[in-house]
């Protein structure tokens, strides 16, 4: 039987760790795995498992002593597996509530989208801006609102599927019982800031 190669990331910077981690599991061929070495139970390591791979990978815990966890992590699909993220009937129940803005997010870290879903009580609005340098979809899950443009207005109702092009000038306003929706476009970059020379 062929050793598990370990990986043990107590010595690096806390920094480091995760990447290093992701780095590995990447380089894995399906049906191979690697054991982490911690000081410590990763739990959130565990979440951006869940969340970027969620049942295409293996968690069996080896050893649990302190300074000591032991983890092996095995590769079971080649990409990531399609799966339901969210039930948006559920989300979008209540759009009465006390919850406003983005009341669930896409939270995989390999993405080429972002989506979530935003919630305005009754009568909220958001302010009237140009959007961002890309096309959003829009789909109405609940409640009403109107959507104010340039040249006229939209009536929001569930079901409403909606195209924002990219720049376009917006103002969206909940209707007497709120709204909720969700929003599917191409994921921006993150700003990354480099220290001055």
């Amino acid at each position: 039987m062929t050793a598990v190669p370990e990986l043990d990331v107590r010595g690096m910077r806390k920094p480091d760790k995760h990447p290093a981690i992701f780095a590995r599991y990447a380089e894995l061929p399906v049906g191979a795995a690697f054991v982490l070495v911690n000081d410590h139970d990763p739990k959130h390591l565990h979440e951006e498992f869940e969340a970027d791979h969620a049942g295409s990978y293996d968690w069996e815990y080896l050893n649990r002593e302190p300074r000591d966890w032991r983890i092996k992590i095995t590769k079971l699909a080649s990409t990531p597996l399609p799966r339901v993220l969210v039930d948006t009937g559920t989300v979008s129940g209540d759009t009465t509530g006390a919850a406003t803005g983005a009341t669930w997010k896409l939270q995989a870290r390999e993405r080429d989208l972002d989506s979530n879903i935003i919630a305005l009580a009754a009568g909220q609005r958001i302010d009237a801006h140009s959007g961002p340098d890309l096309d959003v979809l829009i789909h109405i899950l609940a409640g009403s609102g109107r959507l104010t443009t340039e040249l006229s207005t939209i009536d929001l109702e569930p079901g409403a599927l909606v195209w924002l092009p990219r720049r376009s000038h917006r103002q969206f306003t909940a209707g007497p019982d709120g709204l909720r929706y969700l929003t599917v476009h191409q994921r921006r970059q993150a700003l990354v800031l480099s220290p001055p020379q």
